[in-house]
């Protein structure tokens, strides 16, 4: 542990918009540093936190040094892990309500049971929100155990389990579970038409492992739960039929980097001839239009293998963040349909979306919130921005002593990858265990197969198995293991030097320890860098290099190649030329903050959305819990309020009211949701007309909002006025109120979205050398024909 005197020199020594300065957790540190509750028996701890537990009803402010000093003494007899005083700086900070980064290797689990175990002695709940249903489970049982001694009860939630088992699991004073389950849940107590089946009690406080990669890289994904009303589905595969008859280049073209597509006029007047419709631009079409061009891009930009995969007759998403296989994840509904339609998959048809909320958004409901990550920093500004959260950087326990190479360049992919095969056998015949991070999960493949040909064993990560995922990372620290993964951000899972049981440890770092090997580069250096953490945990050696070739898919995609002087490259330059590496990284950052500000965008047009479902979602459960009177009735209809109250009595007339409320909200609000979701999807569209497309969205919502709530009354009133009421209220099968069939939750991959558009970042990137895209001149002669 670095003394107090190094760290005050290295906050002073570091000028960064992320805070440093951790002496206020210091004084923490100093106070429990001077307790020993060594000499106490078991029971006389379990008497202070029985004490502890009295005390945090009135504040926990003044009881943390009581409580971490407690929980590293338990931590200790039960886990045989004493926590290290940088754990216990980290855990002062997650009670402040922080993001915490600390390197791979230096406990982050362990840090967060101090906060977890202080605030969970309110009773009011503490959830630990991970990466996976795996990571819940395994920590759970992991630190239960010191949880169980001190008697706090502790619990995780995964997907597989009932009701009654939640509800039990979120009764628990501390709860495991993945930040997923959590949001679906809060859906499904939307849809709740008696309170005991709601699920979730008031959120109080959430610590958020892999903080980066759920309020960043999944901050955009909405959670969303749908239902079934009837059998009935469309048929996508006709359009999919049409689209295969087109022709590359004669029907339609793709831009210089193949990102993005669009109908040729002679394509487009074919499509219109085979729809038998005039003009595909025109408002009454606008919904063909929409699933005309998502068949386009589920046949051209699409590729199997590579963006999804097909197994056990289902279209399987692969992450653009992991590399894995996306558990539940759909596309927005017309593209998910025409991949279904290409791979002539029978539509999975998502149903009807009943309620959807954002995870960023969902992540705000809790009054307080922490994170710990591994690579915050470079996301500082948009934690701040989209949470109001700070950065912590805590020291590491030893000193750091990992060495991250500068970046190998090559002119092409041919001559990387021969490299790259031959920095793999030279370090191999060392027997040093090698990481290699690839950008898909088509790459690790080929990458292994070649490896496999040249009699190299390897592992392949890129599987949705968690369980077997960690078991294989675990062992990449081995002698001589060489381990092929797709990106590692989420893994949750620390690579010991020597494997689970450190054989051969000391060999293992007298050949430099662990050896990462990137392929690509990432859109984020905060995702590069996930990678390059592997190594180097707890002051143990370790290496990183990452290859990069002018023609890999990001040089490419954002044209950063441009950015470098044509001098540079037409000669031959040294792998190691720093001057193309600075160019490269200029690039690498413009990515970044293009990706940033699509971000922001989406955040603009889902915040009026939010503002409206906080609105209504807190309404509704108002009403559940019979917190406010319904007065509707008897104001709009109030003869035969009256007269089904004098015959039927006063509680029947109020739970025919809830009913007919309870029911029409969650219908008015699931109409609202699929048209205001069709209005996002062609806004863009009034460009053309010279109005803001933000301004025009943020009016139509308000609009349609308000009518919206008219129309919840109006059904109320007009279905009670001719609805038959019983001692029992309404039958509302047989006044055909029907609720959905069956539910299911999923999350929608918003990645293709009219905010994607490359165009913006390839201006960024090189204004002077690369020519902007040029709108299709169809598109503008269809649309103008509409506007003049």
């Amino acid at each position: 542990m670095p003394t107090i005197s190094k760290i005050s020199n290295f906050i002073n020594n570091i000028d960064s918009p992320v805070n440093y300065n951790i002496a206020e957790y210091i004084k923490v540190l100093d106070r429990v540093n001077n307790i020993n509750l060594k000499n106490l028996t078991d029971n006389q701890l379990k008497e202070k936190s029985e004490i502890l537990k009295r005390k945090a009803k009135i504040s926990t402010d003044d009881i943390i040094v009581d409580a971490f000093s407690l929980v590293r003494e338990t931590s200790r007899r039960v886990l045989g892990m004493y926590p290290f005083d940088t754990q216990i700086l980290a855990g002062a900070a997650l009670d402040r309500g922080k993001i915490v980064e600390m390197k791979t290797g230096e406990g982050k689990t362990l840090s967060a049971i101090m906060p977890a175990y202080l605030n969970g002695l309110t009773g009011k709940g503490v959830h630990i929100l991970t990466y996976n249903d795996y990571l819940a489970a395994r920590d759970a049982e992991w630190m239960g155990n010191v949880y169980k001694f001190l008697g706090i009860e502790v619990s995780f939630i995964t997907e597989k389990m009932s009701k009654n088992e939640r509800k039990k699991g979120y009764l628990a004073h501390i709860t495991y579970l993945s930040a997923k389950e959590s949001g679906f849940d809060y859906l499904r107590d939307f849809l709740a038409i008696d309170k005991k089946d709601i699920v979730h009690r008031p959120f109080n406080y959430a610590i958020i492992d892999e903080a980066d990669s759920i309020l960043i890289d999944e901050a955009r994904v909405p959670l969303v739960i749908a239902g079934k009303f009837d059998n009935t589905t469309e048929n996508y595969s006709y359009l999919s039929n049409l689209i295969k008859e087109l022709h590359p280049i004669k029907d339609y073209e793709l831009n210089e980097y193949g990102m993005e597509i669009t109908l040729t006029e002679e394509g487009l007047s074919k499509m219109e001839y085979r729809l038998g419709c005039d003009n595909l631009y025109e408002d009454k079409n606008l919904e063909l239009l929409t699933r005309v061009n998502s068949a386009l891009h589920a046949e051209v930009l699409l590729q199997k293998d590579k963006h999804y995969i097909v197994r056990n007759n289902k279209v399987e998403i692969v992450d653009e963040f992991t590399g894995r296989v996306s558990d539940k994840r759909s596309w927005p509904d017309n593209l998910q349909d025409a991949v279904e339609a290409k791979e002539g998959i029978k539509s999975s048809s998502k149903g009807k979306i009943l309620g959807s909320i954002p995870l960023q958004y969902f992540i705000n409901l809790y009054p307080k919130v922490a994170g710990m990550t591994g690579t915050a920093h470079s996301a500082a500004r948009e934690l701040d921005e989209f949470y109001g959260k700070d950065v912590v950087i805590i020291p590491t326990n030893k000193t750091f002593i990992r060495k991250d190479k500068p970046h190998y360049i090559f002119k092409d992919i041919h001559t990387k990858k021969h490299a790259i095969l031959h920095d793999i056998k030279k370090e191999h015949e060392k027997m040093r265990p090698i990481l290699i991070g690839t950008g898909s999960v088509e790459e690790s493949e080929n990458l292994a197969m070649e490896l496999r040909n040249n009699r190299l064993s390897c592992n392949v990560i890129n599987a949705k198995n968690d369980e077997i995922e960690a078991d294989i990372i675990a062992k990449a620290g081995e002698l001589g293991a060489i381990t092929v993964s797709t990106n590692m951000a989420g893994r949750g899972v620390d690579i010991k030097l020597g494997g689970k049981n450190e054989k051969n440890k000391e060999k293992i770092i007298s050949l430099g320890g662990l050896y990462i090997l990137g392929t690509n580069l990432n859109e984020s250096r905060r995702i590069d860098n996930q990678l390059r953490g592997r190594a180097g945990r707890q002051g143990e050696p370790g290496e990183s290099r990452f290859y990069v070739s002018l023609e890999d898919e990001l040089i490419r995609k954002y044209r950063i190649d441009k950015l470098i002087p044509s001098k540079l490259i037409q000669r031959n330059f040294n792998i190691e030329d720093d001057k193309i590496r600075e160019y490269i990284d200029r690039g690498q950052r413009i990515v970044e903050g293009y990706n940033s500000d699509i971000r922001r965008q989406l955040m603009k047009y889902s915040f009026i959305l939010e503002e409206q479902r906080s609105i209504i979602h807190k309404k509704r459960r108002e009403i559940l819990e019979e917190k406010i009177s319904l007065e509707l009735l008897s104001n709009k209809s109030p003869e035969k309020y009256k007269e089904i109250q004098d015959e039927l009595g006063k509680d029947i007339i109020k739970k025919v009211e809830k009913q007919l409320t309870l029911y029409y909200i969650n219908k008015c609000w699931a109409d609202y949701l699929e048209y205001i979701s069709y209005i996002r999807e062609s806004i863009h569209l009034v460009v053309v007309g010279k109005k803001n497309p933000l301004d025009e969205f943020h009016k139509i919502a308000i609009e349609s909002f308000d009518k919206m709530l008219e129309e919840i009354e109006i059904s109320i009133v007009n279905t009670f006025k001719t609805a038959e009421i019983t001692k029992d209220g309404i039958d509302m099968d047989k006044e055909r109120l029907k609720i959905p069939s069956s539910t299911w939750t999923y999350l929608i991959d918003d990645s293709q979205n009219q905010f994607s558009n490359v165009e913006d970042v390839v201006k960024s990137i090189s204004t002077a050398i690369a020519k902007p895209f040029i709108s299709s001149k169809t598109l503008y002669k269809k649309l103008l024909k509409i506007f003049n």
